[in-house]
């Protein structure tokens, strides 16, 4: 199956064919056709990635080029798939999640006018996720890059009515700009020094240059491999939504929630972190890169966090919580434990993606109300949203046996042991995250499913808070959600629960990434993982005893005191460190200082550029002073157009007698014709 290209490039091939005849056919054939014929692509993707794996797990790998797009100065451009353990369990990962998505997406969009287009779009995304983490080059892997960005800007302002949906797709897609170019940078950097662009002939070629030194500016030295390190990680720091290139990714849940699920917990933003696993024998040559990556992720983790809890809007927690769990999983990479960064990815893939749609089964049932001040007491109306919701929670915070643990647990322990400069701020960032994770993860839980029910409690006005539908005039109970919806919660949450423990043991410390994640030895730091994981169940006994379980016991007891018990203590709390709350609630100012700052100055550039550029030298220089110019040469020159016929014999014998000068200057004659006047002369005086 592996050494099949055929079946190979059919795993990427046929979301793309779905998304083509759903979005050129399904308007016409309708929505059945649509839905059926991109579930059936992404279905078979899936299947095979499943064979694939297979093989992947009997030894089997795959690296070659499937089509060359051009050769130049002796190198190729080609379309390549690199089909190893770490690409096999990414595609596993893009096509159930995504399978899960399209499924659940026939009762979400169900009332939606664009029904057709949608499903055209989130299976064109899983296309393009599919040629991103199969690339074998740097080229396809920038094409899948910008694929994926560009699907997520259509997803995000899908109700392109919206003027806040068309803003925070605007928004997403200006930012993540910012970090391509740092993604540019790192990727042109490998091609000017090293001559090519395929991962295996890089990282042969990286160790001839890993005392090279470049000057960006004069009398600035950077190490080559540091600088193409960090203009990589800048290029993730956008798609992974890293400080302070994050502020896209709430605003982006202005798109249908199953986009969420699909783009923004499980895949998209996933990309940062396979990029640089996929790059780790660059990064273990740069410890200043692996720094600056810690730093960045345990920034994420810890402050993301923290605006989890002030949020009201039911998916704007989750989407927190992404940013945070995308910090651990950047921490992880910077205390080179790359295993463990795919490890949390995986397991974070199926628990998000459950927490998202769970969120949107909610909305639903809630008659598509998100504010959750006006929830409460779900649990009896929606039992199967309810105890899905519980596990995906539960395995987020950390709670041993669920696989949440497995992944969290073995972060913060290699952090604790990394020697990397920064790794003890880290650890202090990841512990405190637990904690934090824990209460608003179950503030939101209780919030939404215990508690007085508050439906009618909701103003009239902000009944239209909702994903896609306005205008309820009346309060109604919620119900659950249809099975088109339910299932794939089911189904989620199976993993969410057993993976961690299935996959631990090979994925850590097994053969599972041998020869594809390299790890220098003096970076290695999951020895005290390694004493503790006497077994799947050892290690979540073991967690029963550490610090990070009784922060999060903590956590939950915390939130259950003050949203079930005691919730006029929260509000006090607001009260009284009102200062605290206005910080979290405008997000640091970090959107105001990007609107004052990078969009405000850019506007008054463009403003002196246009007054500068186009007002004083186009229009005034080169075109309006042009006219000017001419209008005086021709103010002039009309005094001798006379109409008399000896000024203009004039004229001709004074031209005659220019072009005869000219040429007895060109011919050196003139000289002689002086020697002979001065002569003429002298005789005259004598």
């Amino acid at each position: 199956m592996i050494e099949n290209k055929l079946a190979l490039t059919a795993i990427p091939l046929l979301p793309l064919v779905g998304a083509v005849l759903a979005g050129f056919l399904g308007p016409r054939l309708g929505r059945s056709f649509a839905h059926s014929v991109t579930i059936l692509g992404v279905l078979a993707s899936f299947i095979l990635s499943a064979f694939v794996f297979q093989d992947v797990l009997a030894g089997k790998t795959f690296n070659g080029s499937v089509y060359t797009w051009l050769v130049t100065g002796g190198i190729r451009f080609e379309i390549g798939f690199l089909v190893d353990s770490l690409t096999a369990t990414m595609m596993l990962v893009v096509t159930f999640v995504s399978l899960m998505v399209h499924i659940y997406t026939i009762g979400y969009m169900a009332e939606d006018e664009g029904y057709t287009r949608f499903f055209a779009y989130i299976s064109l995304f899983t296309f393009s996720m599919l040629m991103l983490v199969m690339s074998n080059n740097f080229l396809q892997l920038f094409f899948g890059w910008e694929a994926v960005g560009l699907v997520s800007y259509l997803l995000i302002g899908f109700w392109y009515k919206r003027p806040t949906a068309i803003k925070a797709n605007l928004k997403a897609f200006l930012v993540n700009r910012v970090g391509d170019f740092g993604f540019l940078i790192g990727i042109g950097l490998i091609f000017a020094y090293f001559g090519t662009l395929d991962y295996k002939e890089t990282f042969a070629l990286a160790g001839n240059f890993k005392d090279t030194i470049i000057s960006p500016v004069p009398g600035w030295d950077w190490a080559l491999i540091t600088a193409i390190c960090i203009g990589l990680f800048i290029g993730a720091m956008g798609k992974s939504a890293q400080f302070p290139l994050h502020v896209w990714l709430p605003d982006s849940m202005e798109g249908p929630t199953p986009i969420s699920a699909l783009i923004h917990a499980a895949t998209m933003v996933t990309a940062g972190i396979f990029m640089v696993s996929r790059m780790s024998p660059l990064f273990e040559m740069s410890t200043t890169a692996l720094s600056f990556v810690l730093i960045i992720g345990a920034i994420t983790a810890l402050f993301m966090g923290f605006l989890g809890i002030v949020q009201n809007d039911i998916k704007r927690v989750v989407a927190y919580s992404t940013l945070s769990q995308l910090g651990y999983m950047t921490v992880a990479l910077g205390a080179s434990a790359y295993s463990v960064a795919i490890f949390h990815l995986m397991t974070h893939a199926f628990f998000k993606a459950l927490l998202f749609l769970g969120a949107g089964s909610v909305i639903m049932g809630m008659h598509h109300n998100q504010d959750m001040r006006y929830m409460g007491g779900a649990w009896k109306y929606m039992k199967i949203t309810w105890i899905t919701s519980l596990i995906g929670s539960l395995a987020l915070i950390g709670t041993p046996f669920f696989a949440g643990f497995y992944s969290k647990d073995s972060i913060i322990e290699a952090v604790k042991a990394s020697k990397v400069w920064g790794a003890d701020i880290a650890y202090v960032a990841v512990v405190i995250g637990v904690f934090v994770t824990a209460f608003y993860s179950f503030r939101m839980y209780f919030m939404v499913f215990h508690g007085k029910e508050r439906y009618e409690d909701m103003p009239h006005d902000d009944h239209a808070h909702g994903d896609e539908h306005h205008g309820l005039g009346h309060v109604e109970k919620p119900h659950e959600s249809p099975w088109v919806v339910w299932v794939p919660l089911v189904l989620l949450a199976i993993p969410s629960v057993v993976i961690g423990a299935i996959a631990i043991e090979p994925m850590l410390f097994g053969t599972f990434f041998k020869d594809v994640i390299y790890v220098a030895p003096e970076h290695y730091s999951l020895g005290h993982v390694r004493e503790i994981l006497t077994s799947w169940s050892g290690m979540a006994l073991h967690g029963f005893m550490t610090l990070p379980f009784w922060l999060a016991v903590s956590g939950v007891a915390l939130a259950w005191f003050f949203y079930l018990k005691r919730p006029d203590i929260p509000a006090a709390i607001q009260q009284r460190f009102s200062w605290v709350h206005k910080l979290l609630e405008n997000k640091y100012y970090l959107d105001i200082f990007n609107e004052w700052a990078f969009a405000g100055g850019a506007r008054k550039l463009g403003g002196a550029l246009w007054k500068f550029g186009d007002v004083t030298i186009i229009d005034g220089i080169m075109v309006n002073g042009t006219a000017r110019v001419i209008g005086w040469f021709s103010g002039v020159s009309r005094h001798i157009q006379s109409g008399f016929l000896y000024t203009y014999a004039f004229w001709m014998m004074l031209g005659v007698f220019g072009l005869l000068t000219i040429l007895f200057v060109k011919s050196g004659a003139w000289s002689e014709l002086v020697a002979r006047a001065f002569a003429a002369l002298s005789s005259l005086i004598r």
